[in-house]
């Protein structure tokens, strides 16, 4: 059942992420009078299908093979290479016969369609989930310096007021993947203001470590939402609504920081003193069983903070900036890829890498989160500049645009096979990933 619901959860956002870039392309092709001979979600390979039907001049339908789709417009080159029809006089309604330019909004309207809704679900995500946030000017107090705060240069009590020179609206842009994946810390300390430079391969030692291990707020803490009856935190006396001060007497402010401490000690008690009812300090040794396991499900919170409500401005503001900060971090790791400091096998993701993402449980703020990463991925990966994907074709439009000369029929077709190769490669080589980690 657990991977039936993992392929529904790829199946639907990759429906809704190809369906809106194809979209683009329809939407932009038509406009300017050009036909579009077919639209399908996912590919009909070798002719095969779900259903289709035409309306107008074009073919709606769903193919059998989900790993994309596609849009034919008349008179372009692209995946379907239907050199017949290009062998015949170009027709006021073709791609060709168009002028550069429309050609090139064209191309692009398919990233365009798919930036939008990435924005659009990173925004919707902070109204209606996050709903509230955390200036970072109201931890009056400084930030909390875990172990590898400190090994950048960073203390307790530390005020950190600028990333690369910026101002910081929330703090939680402190604990996100603009600062793991290198940048320069403007901090304040007892009024002095200096620089703490945070290394761009930083982030191999947070995901060893965990998020957690690196800053949180002074006033940071966990809030357990439910105690399992039965397992080893409800047989120790744990209770639903304890705060977790310590565990093993050290301060945990994060999720991901506590789940490794609890699978790193299986078969072990563990200290941890919690706080109930906001004033009794509780001391528990609950025995961690072979599993990894406690037995909680707790929440992270930044303490007691004056916090602000995303309205529609600040939601769409900060949604923005997510969603644009999400394809900067996937250029820094293509960049860490290509200097030999990132392993492809470790980096890269097929299908089933993907759907390993989703989960096994349709959790609908994960869903779109994942959904709306994917979105801004997806835009990133078809600028490229590689023949068979748009921004190859951009790459070509732009030259005709400042050359005044136009590439050949044959130029392009070339073009495009190379590039269809290369990308049938990278497919291929995504997929023997996915399964060599599955048995790895």
């Amino acid at each position: 059942m657990t991977g039936l619901i993992m392929a529904a959860q790829l199946i639907a956002g990759l429906a809704i992420l190809v369906t809106l870039h194809e979209l683009g392309h329809f939407l932009a092709a038509r406009a300017f009078g050009i036909r579009v001979e077919k639209f399908y979600l996912f590919f009909d390979a070798w002719g095969f299908k779900f259903f289709s039907f035409k309306k107008g001049d074009t073919e709606y339908g769903i193919g059998w093979l989900p790993l994309g789709g596609y849009v034919k417009i008349a008179g372009m080159i692209d995946e379907s290479m239907d050199k017949e029809a290009m062998k015949q006089e170009p027709q006021p309604w073709e791609f060709r016969s168009k002028p550069a330019w429309q050609r090139l909004i064209v191309m692009v309207a398919g990233v365009t369609m798919n930036v939008i809704l990435g924005i659009v679900i990173y925004s919707c995500l902070l109204f209606h989930y996050d709903q509230k946030y955390l200036p970072n000017d109201a931890v009056t107090d400084g930030i909390y310096s875990f172990d590898l705060g400190k090994e950048v240069g960073l203390q307790t009590g530390d005020k950190i007021v600028a990333i690369n020179g910026k101002p910081i609206g929330r703090f939680s842009d402190l604990l996100g993947e603009k600062v793991v994946f290198g940048c320069t810390l403007t901090v304040n300390r007892d009024g002095n203001l200096f620089d703490v430079v945070v290394p761009d391969d930083f982030y191999q030692k947070v995901i060893k470590s965990s998020k957690g291990n690196f800053i949180s707020t002074g006033k940071a803490f966990l809030s357990i939402d439910s105690v399992l009856s039965g397992k080893p935190a409800a047989v120790a006396g744990v209770l639903k609504g304890d705060k977790i001060i310590t565990v093993n007497g050290k301060h945990f402010a994060s999720e991901e920081s506590l789940k490794k401490m609890i699978s790193d000690n299986k078969n072990k008690a563990v200290e941890m003193v919690l706080l109930r009812n906001n004033k009794d300090s509780v001391h528990t040794e609950p025995l961690i069983n072979d599993s990894g396991l406690l037995g909680i499900y707790y929440h992270q919170e930044l303490g007691d903070y004056e916090y602000r409500n995303y309205d529609l401005a600040t939601a769409a503001q900060y949604g923005a900036k997510d969603a644009i900060g999400a394809v900067a971090t996937q250029i820094k790791g293509f960049r860490q890829i290509f200097r030999g400091k990132e392993k492809v096998a470790d980096s890269l993701q097929g299908p089933i890498g993907i759907a390993r993402f989703y989960g096994g449980i349709w959790d609908w703020h994960r869903f779109w989160s994942i959904t709306g990463l994917l979105s801004m991925i997806l835009a990133f990966v078809n600028i490229l500049p590689i023949p068979a994907l748009d921004g190859g074709h951009v790459i070509f439009l732009l030259v005709e645009l400042v050359t005044k000369r136009k590439f050949s029929d044959k130029f392009i077709e070339g073009a495009q096979v190379t590039g269809m190769i290369v990308l049938l490669g990278l497919m291929a080589l995504a997929f023997g990933n996915d399964i060599w980690k599955i048995f790895k």
